[in-house]
């Protein structure tokens, strides 16, 4: 089904409201998991609602969030994420990231002891909307293995990079795992009762599988063979290890109720203004996505796409058409909407 987006992020803030959280925070997640849905990346949407509800239940999710600076140096940063929703950990840490890019030039800020953070471009955007560049790292549960291991040690541990676009592009973003695939897309075809690709993961004893259960119990592919491996351990050193959360085995998955995650994430912004005229650099960043756009096409592709140029599109696709909701997330959300005693349900 479709839903206004405006009636999403309602029905989202109704639930976190309901669970707890203060509205400005509620506001923060359910701006990022919306944007997540309508971008098309629904594994980091609105369906993690029930998740972060049964996590509150079982203690292992501090609503509200009470967040604590533990270190503010000129342009770097700490922020404790109290074990609280990540997205407002991060949210803070970029905002925080974005006042000393404007001071300093550069501005760093880092985040332990939070959770889930959702989609990464939702953070790195902010920087872009502000002629900065903004960059995203996070570490994750274990889900890989050291390139020639067998053993899980490294997350997805994503990262993502935003550029301004200029006065008439959007932003370049990239927005990736270390991985070949993200763990979400695996949990969804397990949902959806799936297989998935050839080249995504391996079972438990290290074969590689199409079965999204055994991929579960077993590990995924790293992007780019040992690169992948190499990116994921520079991410987990910089999200968890610099900042002083958990890293590579410690972490602890946020979709099962094993306990606090201890997520550890890595903000930075630029301010591109530093090093040259915003004008110059908008002129030139315009010439330079001109001419990839412009450029020789392989048979039977008709346009080449920039980094998050897909889901820049399918962001504007769900303002104008609505937001794609499973009918079994819209059941899970009107289950939570009725535990809070919400007269509001999403038909």
């Amino acid at each position: 089904m479709k839903i206004r987006e405006i009636r999403l992020k309602e029905i989202a803030v109704e639930i976190l409201r309901g669970l707890g959280a203060i509205q400005e925070e509620a506001q923060v997640v359910a701006d990022c998991l919306v944007q997540a849905d309508m971008r098309g990346i629904d594994t980091h949407g609105v369906h993690l609602l029930t998740i972060m509800s049964q996590r509150l239940q079982a203690g292992m999710l501090n609503i509200p969030t009470a967040l604590k600076v533990l270190k503010d140096d000129g342009a770097t940063a700490l922020v404790d994420g109290g074990n609280g929703l990540g997205q407002v950990a991060v949210h803070r840490a970029m905002s925080t990231a974005i006042a000393k890019a404007r001071q300093f030039g550069l501005g760093c800020c880092l985040v332990r002891n939070t959770n889930n953070i959702g989609i990464l471009s939702f953070y790195t955007l902010m920087a872009a909307r502000e002629g900065m560049v903004g960059m995203v790292m996070s570490n994750a549960a274990p889900a890989m293995s050291p390139w020639g291991g067998a053993e899980a040690l490294f997350g997805t541990n994503p990262l993502s990079i935003a550029i301004p676009g200029g006065d008439r592009e959007p932003p370049v973003v990239l927005d990736m795992s270390s991985s070949v695939v993200a763990r979400g897309k695996i949990r969804r075809a397990d949902r959806l009762k799936e297989k998935i690709p050839d080249g995504w993961a391996f079972d438990e004893s290290g074969a590689p599988t199409t079965d999204p259960g055994r991929a579960l119990k077993g590990t995924l592919m790293p992007i780019g063979g040992a690169k992948g491996y190499g990116l994921a351990l520079v991410v987990d050193i910089l999200a968890g290890l610099l900042s002083g959360s958990k890293y590579a085995s410690q972490v602890v998955t946020f979709h099962e109720l094993m306990g606090p995650t201890g997520v550890g994430v890595f903000t930075l912004a630029i301010d591109t203004q530093k090093f040259m005229d915003r004008a110059q650099f908008n002129a030139l960043i315009l010439s330079y996505v001109s001419s990839i756009k412009g450029s020789k096409k392989g048979e039977g592709v008709s346009r080449i796409y920039l980094p998050g140029e897909i889901e820049y599109d399918r962001e504007k696709q769900s303002e104008s058409e609505g937001v794609e909701v499973s009918e079994a997330t819209a059941k899970n959300l009107n289950s939570l909407l009725e535990k809070i005693k919400s007269p509001l349900r999403l038909t």
